[in-house]
């Protein structure tokens, strides 16, 4: 082992510059600096090198995390970029969005000896976005061509995934999106003081130099047919993601300024891109607003911090929970703190009131009561605790189902699971339909950025399983 490992003593955990909140709330940049070269080397230098690597075993691709850290301890950048790469599509991306406090970085062996965390997520952001500047990172260059191709439906973080990892066998592919830009939620859900949009622009146009064919601003079920699509391929994979978003029917409900969660970011990172927006009106701008969040996850975080850099009066985030069972990310919650965002733990909203737009929000506290079977606490209304929370913009970021596909795009031939994701073979993920595959949150219901890279990388094995079956039985 390198003598340059397990500093863990003497070197202490620390994160690259954050900038000043009151310097970050005014644009959409992303918060944190890059490490420079040497403090790189420091934290990288701190993994012990444990024999059994929770880090990677808890990580949904299985990065090869301490072998890459030790790259890095040695300044043998470029190798360890090629490591870091080998099991994941999108490191840069993943080192800034993945929540590492639940899963690498919260599995880290030395935090259990008392010591901090090694820095993992921010060493993984700066191998990649060095091999960028360094010239490292290169389109995919199959070995051979085949003639075989394979459409993808939904150019989110899975579809892409898959659409690179299929390529670089040699098929040929060909990726469908609703919308007029590539990314799914990279592009259009996740905003850019987490995820600037230049890193995800620069990754499509490598898997365009690629040879990826994109057909975006493509309705299927609409103007194009499920069926004409699938007839144009050898096989065909869907990753559309989830988008509907989970409602809370309340009285009042039905008042003007009252916004799924994805509706708001979306208008919001269109305007961060500069895309006109016919929809950027003042009920989805947050300034000078009374805002309330209802939720408690990420996406609330997203909301609550893009609704303080448009300049809101007030911004609160309501869950009925308490600190400690916040599925969010403690580094999110803890940004949106600095940020000024207030936090109304514990309280749940009754009723929306307001003439033709909503002008207060009803909450109630609550009070965690015994665990039911999932071992989590069950809130409870506490009586007589009403009271009014001023709200001029109200966004519920309370989850996301899937869309009814089978109605969606005319195929009832999809089926569903009770949850309404798509049905597949667990070992093959084919669909009911034969040489139809599904993989992502589509599958697995609403989760990681980094879950659906696994699944799609695990569906273009499998795709490309099925195609060679063919080809032999047509042999």
């Amino acid at each position: 082992m390198s003598e340059k490992m397990l500093k863990f003593v003497q070197q202490g955990r620390e994160m690259p510059e954050k900038r000043p909140a009151d310097q970050r709330n005014e644009d959409f940049r992303e918060i944190y600096d890059s490490f420079s070269e040497a403090a790189a080397q420091i934290q990288a230098s701190r993994c012990s090198q444990c024999g059994v690597p929770f880090c990677q075993i808890h990580c949904p691709v299985s990065n090869n995390i301490p072998d890459w850290l030790m790259l890095t301890a040695n300044g043998r950048l470029e190798e360890a970029y090629e490591v870091s790469q080998a099991t994941n599509n999108f490191p840069e991306i993943c080192g800034r969005i993945c929540p590492q406090d639940r899963l690498c970085e919260g599995s880290c062996v030395i935090q259990q000896s008392g010591h901090e965390t090694v820095t993992i997520g921010a060493v993984e952001k700066y191998i990649t976005d060095t091999a960028w500047e360094k010239g490292w990172v290169q389109p995919v260059k199959p070995v051979r061509e085949r003639a075989a191709s394979v459409g993808i439906i939904g150019a989110g973080p899975g579809g892409l995934a898959a659409a690179e990892q299929l390529r670089r066998k040699g098929y040929q592919v060909h990726v469908y999106d609703r919308y007029d830009r590539a990314g799914g939620l990279l592009s259009y859900g996740i905003p850019g003081f987490k995820l600037e949009k230049y890193v995800v622009d620069r990754r499509i146009k490598l898997l365009e130099d690629a040879g990826i064919v994109f057909h975006l601003g493509i309705d299927i079920g609409g103007s194009t047919s499920f069926a004409e699509i699938r007839d144009k391929y050898d096989a065909l994979l869907i990753a559309t993601g989830v988008y509907q978003a989970r409602d809370l029917r309340l009285p009042g409900s039905e008042l003007g300024n009252i916004l799924p969660a994805l509706y708001y970011l979306t208008e919001a990172n269109r305007n961060d891109l500069g895309m006109k927006s016919d929809h950027m009106s003042d009920g989805l701008n947050a300034k000078d607003k009374d805002v309330v969040v209802i939720g408690g996850g990420d996406t609330a975080m997203d909301c609550v911090r893009t609704a303080v850099r448009q300049g809101a009066k007030s911004v609160k985030c309501l869950y009925r929970r308490d600190k400690e069972n916040m599925p969010g990310s403690e580094r999110e919650v803890r940004n949106a703190e600095e940020e000024g965002v207030e936090f109304v733990w514990l309280s749940s909203p009754d009723a929306f009131v307001g003439d033709e737009n909503v002008r207060e929000v009803l909450v109630s506290k609550v009070h965690l009561g015994m665990p039911d079977s999932s071992g989590r606490q069950v809130p409870q209304i506490v009586p007589d605790s009403r009271e009014a929370i001023p709200a001029d913009l109200v966004i519920k970021a309370l989850g996301f189902s899937p869309e009814n596909l089978p109605q969606l795009f005319n195929e009832q031939g999809l089926e569903v699971s009770s949850y309404g994701t798509l049905r597949v073979d667990n070992t093959t993920m084919m669909t009911a339909l034969d040489g139809v595959f599904a993989a992502g949150d589509i599958v697995r219901g609403a989760s990681l950025v980094v879950w659906a890279i696994k699944d799609a990388r695990d569906a273009a094995e499998q795709i490309h399983s099925y195609i060679e079956r063919r080809k032999t039985a047509a042999a």
